[in-house]
């Protein structure tokens, strides 16, 4: 199938109409001396269609009738040389402003009008104001070709011309004598082989115009159109409506009528209003809804929809109805697009708040919960992304080129990308605190030297309000890398401490504490009594050392110290019943008179160690084997009078000392 242009239409005027016939005008361009037998063979069921549908059409006008543009109203452009081109253009172009001229129905003059479109490499028109563009393009090619000399058809290089050059050197172009309106053969692409007013041509015909506007028109031109077809409402007002209009409004202020100026501005005005009311009445709808109706929080969403929608219909009433153009229209362009795009962007980021509480709500997860943050984050994620996408097509959407952006990334990627680490740390930080769950939205936690509760576990940091009722926000990089404590996490408390008592303490009176702790901690309500140890640990610098080990029935924090100060004051009274004391850290002067060792007990030990020396058994370095093994198990363990004592086994035959 043939191609047809993908630009806009022209503005009010045109409209894209399927195309038909096309084989008619292929043939025409592929007519050569060699293959006309089979060019007459492809027109021929063109041709018999034709003739049937004249012999019965019985009434109204014929085609003979028709401007000769109109010969077959559905056929595409004729673009198969510089001449037809031209030709195309000056005739459907005049038709089309004749048939609008004369009040006639758009369906009419929309034809001819976009077939004279289609003779243009609108190829390099950003979508940004590409309607009015088209529209104004032609008309001031039309105005200058009026007022300009213009060779005659034949002299322009038509299909005979270009069929007689070699397909290795085809006719690469045509220009109108002594101007730069240039009519190129495209080389490329879908229109490959179709001869255009060219991209650069597009893009200098104001210039032209503005440099022909003061030279007077030929005879049989269309005198003033731009002026008038500009400075007209478009449909759906009546063409009367705008013959009525004051002549004030007419006049011409910054390149508009006065009245496409007060239009834009009541439009603009009307649109405003409506958008802010929009969003009043979204908001009020949104706070009016509970949590568990979250799914039902559409007001803002629908608000900016609303808008975007209105902002729309603005730019779409400013091209077809008020009719703008020129640099004003391409600035006006540019900010109602900016606005349609920033507003979709918007709705992205509500709808995706949106989703987050109704997937929550609907899975009876709370948002603050860990799960719910995550569901939170992954569809924030997604947001972003889809911004992103937005954000690429707006760029390519306003002209501006992405391949030159991307290639300059390439020298300062490196730059951007130690510029975004930090943040790239943070998302994955944030990423492994979902996937691990280290710490949960409300656990009581220590991270590092800092303790905590975590209020919210976001994209890029986590929130935690301190004991004293502080927030402290932690990048996620930095606390997924810190030693985390989660007390909310524990089945129980861990009661572990160690007290001292002073060294005047006697045995007797070190087993009466251990005893009355153990007993204490039994009765306590609030210990486990199968996970409880009370020992003497050892001898400190200062004081005997008595460890208690115990778990308590509790995983709040803060009754956790509640518990803790009871078995705490329970311990003081057992050392103050016992007559014993706390040790401290103190020295003590001793004054009285010096006590010699026993000299007995001293030539006791003596003689003995004499003796191991006379049988070799002295043990040093390393005692006796044989030895060892007669000194086993002969102390009683538990002591004499505790539950299950038993005597210590009795001395070993081969145990001289014992004997």
């Amino acid at each position: 199938m043939r191609h047809v242009t993908q630009a806009f239409p022209l503005a009010s005027l045109f409209s894209r109409t399927p195309v038909a016939a096309q084989n008619l005008v292929e043939d025409k361009r592929q007519w050569s001396p060699t293959g006309s037998a089979h060019a007459i063979r492809r027109m021929l069921p063109v041709f018999l269609t034709a003739v049937l549908f004249l012999g019965g059409a019985t009434a109204g006008p014929t085609f003979a009738q028709v401007a000769s543009v109109e010969e077959i109203p559905l056929r595409p452009a004729d673009t198969s040389s510089p001449r037809d081109t031209l030709r195309e253009f000056d005739e459907s172009f005049t038709r089309a402003m004749e048939l609008w001229r004369a009040g006639a129905p758009p369906e009419e003059y929309r034809r001819p009008g976009f077939r004279a479109l289609e003779t243009f490499d609108f190829s390099e028109l950003a979508a940004r104001g590409r309607t009015t563009m088209e529209t104004e393009t032609a008309l001031w090619l039309k105005e200058v070709i009026d007022r300009i000399s213009m060779p005659d058809y034949a002299e322009i290089p038509g299909d005979e011309e270009v069929a007689a050059l070699p397909v290795e050197t085809p006719l690469n172009g045509w220009s109108i004598p002594n101007t730069s309106i240039t009519i190129t053969r495209i080389s490329e692409g879908p229109r490959a082989g179709e001869y255009l007013f060219s991209a650069q041509t597009v893009a200098q015909l104001e210039r032209f115009y503005s440099e022909v506007v003061d030279l007077p028109y030929k005879d049989g031109a269309l005198a003033g159109i731009f002026d008038e077809f500009m400075q007209s409402p478009g449909p759906p007002v009546p063409r009367s409506w705008g013959k009525r209009l004051p002549a004030w409004s007419k006049v011409v202020f910054f390149g508009e009528a006065v009245w496409q100026w007060l239009a834009l501005i009541g439009g603009g005005t009307a649109v405003y209003l409506f958008i802010r009311t929009a969003l009043r009445l979204g908001k009020r709808w949104d706070r009016r809804l509970t949590e568990e109706r979250g799914h039902l929080r559409l007001g803002r969403i629908v608000a900016v929809l609303f808008g975007v929608l209105l902002i729309y219909l603005l730019r779409t009433a400013s091209v077809y109805v008020f009719r703008l153009g020129g640099e004003i229209w391409l600035v006006l362009a540019s900010l109602l697009w900016t606005l349609v795009f920033a507003g979709i962007g918007w709705a992205i980021f509500l709808t995706s708040g949106w989703l987050a509480t109704s997937i929550n709500n609907a899975r009876q997860v709370r948002e603050a919960s860990i799960d719910g943050q995550l569901v939170q984050t992954v569809l924030r994620l997604a947001s972003l992304i889809l911004v992103a996408v937005l954000l690429v097509y707006a760029a390519g959407f306003f002209g501006i080129p992405l391949t030159p952006v991307l290639a300059s990334l390439g020298m300062g990627g490196l730059a951007i990308a130690l510029a975004v680490r930090p943040t790239l740390e943070n998302i994955i930080g944030g990423l492994t605190l979902f996937a691990d769950k280290p710490v949960r939205i409300g656990d009581f936690c220590q991270y590092g030297q800092d303790v905590g509760t975590v209020e919210e576990i976001g994209l890029r940091s986590t929130r935690l309000r301190k004991r004293d009722d502080t927030v402290v926000t932690v990048p996620n990089a930095d606390f997924s890398q810190r030693e985390l404590t989660n007390f909310g996490k524990a089945r129980r408390r861990l009661y572990n401490e160690t007290i001292g008592l002073r060294y005047e303490t006697t045995p007797e009176q070190l087993r009466y504490v251990i005893a009355s702790i153990r007993e204490m901690l039994n009765g306590h309500p609030k210990v486990y009594p199968d996970m409880l140890n009370v020992r003497f640990s050892g001898f400190g610098d200062y004081a005997l050392k008595v460890e208690i080990f115990a778990y308590l029935r509790t995983r709040d924090w803060f009754n956790n110290r509640a518990i803790r100060e009871d078995v705490n004051f329970r311990i003081m009274e057992v050392v103050k019943q016992s007559g014993a004391g706390f040790a401290f850290p103190s020295m003590t002067t001793y004054l009285g008179r010096d006590v010699l060792p026993d000299a007995e007990q001293r030539q006791m030990a003596e003689d003995t160690v004499a003796e191991w020396r006379k049988t070799g058994r002295l043990p040093f370095p390393d005692p006796d084997p044989a030895s060892v093994k007669t000194q086993q198990d002969l102390l009683d363990y538990p002591p004499e009078g505790s539950p299950g004592y038993s005597p210590p086994a009795a001395p070993r035959p081969n145990d001289p000392d014992r004997s």
